[in-house]
């Protein structure tokens, strides 16, 4: 037998408000995730997250994640370290890897083989052993770039705007990767399908810049030191190897390239420092609004230009 008794309207009123006490509370609660969610995108908070992009390689991917699904333009950085050292989550690369990302870029860190780690990568190093090197390190670009492109949906990566940006041997990679395509050494390499609109070179140098045509140029900024001694402004051997060393090896750094861009009618700014060296292989990572200008006016069709501009270090500026 259920007992029922008669409410006073005063009893049905306080019955109500608690109801809608309740609803209120439940409905805070599933709404602050989405808030909190918002509050993060608006704040440009970014978030990292590590994935194994191919065999024991990891890449840190950079976003700010907003409420909307939205392909980016997504910036491949590989860092230096003569092929012997380095990594994808140094101090230079989390720095910049986080202001771009600020920006609403999406950005991947990036490893790559150290072959020649605990061994020489100088003048005692045969050449084609670099050769060797530097296709390995190619491929493994190629691998990061096909992964975040063929696995679009996580990652939000507009193939038809990838940037890349290498420092040193990071650089070496970037150029060869742009312009050594269709050398007999490098052209059976797993190649993506992805549209490389422009490159930043922070110390490095290609192989042979007579491999770039207005078929593979893109608009390239160089961050370099004119008195580099191990990867050549000019056209010299790398590490300056004499002719009768094993491991010698031409290099053609940005003054050359942008040479040949020039008589391509290519787009090109490079920056060098007269009496640097190859410090500016991080040097260059100081100079972080000027790699975003860069970045933006590829995007926007404003990449027109063609000069040299002598440029100091902010060590230098601040004395």
């Amino acid at each position: 037998m259920y007992l029922v008794t008669a409410q006073s309207p005063h009893m049905n009123l306080k019955i109500f408000e608690f109801y809608k006490y309740l609803l209120l509370v439940g409905f805070f609660l599933i709404m602050n995730p989405i808030i909190g969610q918002s509050t993060d995108s608006m704040k440009g908070n970014v978030k990292m997250k590590t994935y194994n992009y191919a065999d024991t390689l990891l890449l840190d991917f950079y976003t700010v994640q907003t409420d909307t699904f939205k392909m980016k333009p997504t910036i491949i950085l590989v860092h230096g370290g003569g092929f012997t050292a380095g990594q994808r989550n140094g101090g230079d690369e989390k720095g910049i890897s986080t202001y771009l990302a600020k920006l609403g870029f999406n950005v991947a860190s990036i490893d790559y083989r150290l072959s020649r780690k605990g061994k020489s990568f100088g003048c005692d190093c045969a050449a084609s052993i670099k050769m060797n090197t530097y296709t390995e390190a190619v491929a493994d670009l190629s691998k990061a770039i096909n992964y975040l492109t063929k696995e679009e949906k996580p990652f939000q990566v507009d193939s038809s705007k990838i940037f890349l940006i290498g420092s040193s041997a990071g650089a070496e990679t970037v150029l060869n990767f742009l312009f050594m395509r269709y050398d007999y050494r490098f052209k059976d390499l797993p190649y993506p399908d992805a549209n490389i609109l422009g490159a930043i070179s922070i110390s490095g140098a290609v192989v042979d810049e007579n491999n770039i045509y207005n078929g593979n140029k893109v608009p390239l900024l160089f961050f370099h030191g004119v008195k580099d001694s191990v990867v050549p402004y000019g056209t010299n051997a790398h590490r300056y190897c004499a002719t009768t060393d094993v491991g010698y090896l031409n290099l053609n750094g940005p003054k050359s390239i942008a040479e040949r861009l020039s008589d391509l009618d290519g787009n090109f700014k490079v920056y060098n420092s007269e009496e640097g060296g190859h410090e500016w292989a991080s040097l260059g990572f100081d100079f972080p609004e000027l790699i975003s200008q860069f970045i933006e006016q590829v995007l926007n069709g404003e990449a027109t230009m063609r000069d040299f501009e002598t440029i100091n270090s902010t060590v230098e500026i601040k004395e």
